[in-house]
């Protein structure tokens, strides 16, 4: 994909939208009142990577600044992909802890998170791996970084959520997984029908 400009700029584009969707969802489940200094972060740091990953397809083409259908890969699956990882792990929280409220909001965007970071932290490298195969001008280590530093933040934030921290964490995993080989699927056959 990284040898075809039209490809790679809609898949930079891809991930923009959902790191914008990220950072969305990161400020809606705020609480009114008591917002850490790490949600803060965290949302900020979500929005600047959408803002690079859009600048980055400025080194390949011009043209997308929009994140409308025409510009993305697989674009319903890319839109749907964190709000049925953040309602079915809603669900999981609301039947297994019995939360609601700001609690489950809170519980979902620790959850979300780290399964959404424990994957970031396994594409980014690959997708790193890729550009420096083709020496690109395009590079995300910066992106790498601060996820390192997301999923580190993330298990400090699950232990003091909860003594079984690892049990839930492991299940929004689950969820997550399944997710995405969903969303690759959906990936794989629109890049089929470009290819043919």
């Amino acid at each position: 994909m990284v040898g075809d400009t039209g490809l790679h700029c809609k898949w930079l584009n891809t991930l923009s939208l959902m790191e914008n969707t990220g950072a969305r969802k990161i400020s809606a489940c705020e609480h009114k009142t008591d917002v850490t200094l790490i949600i803060l972060k965290h949302a900020a740091e979500e929005h600047r990577h959408a803002y690079y990953l859009k600048k980055q397809i400025a080194k390949l083409s011009e043209g997308y600044s929009s994140y409308a259908d025409p510009f993305l890969i697989a674009p319903a699956e890319s839109r749907l992909y964190l709000s049925k990882l953040d309602l079915e792990v809603c669900k999981y929280l609301k039947s297994e802890l019995g939360l609601s409220g700001q609690e489950l909001k809170f519980g979902a965007y620790l959850l979300v998170t780290y399964a959404i970071e424990v994957r970031a932290d396994e594409l980014y490298p690959i997708y790193q791996a890729a550009l420096d195969e083709v020496k690109s001008k395009v590079n995300v280590k910066s992106i790498i970084l601060e996820e390192e530093g997301h999923l580190e933040e993330m298990l400090a934030q699950l232990k003091n959520f909860s003594n079984q921290w690892e049990k839930h964490a492991t299940k929004a995993v689950e969820i997550e997984s399944s997710l995405f080989s969903s969303w690759i699927g959906a990936l794989d056959m629109e890049l089929a029908t470009v290819s043919i």
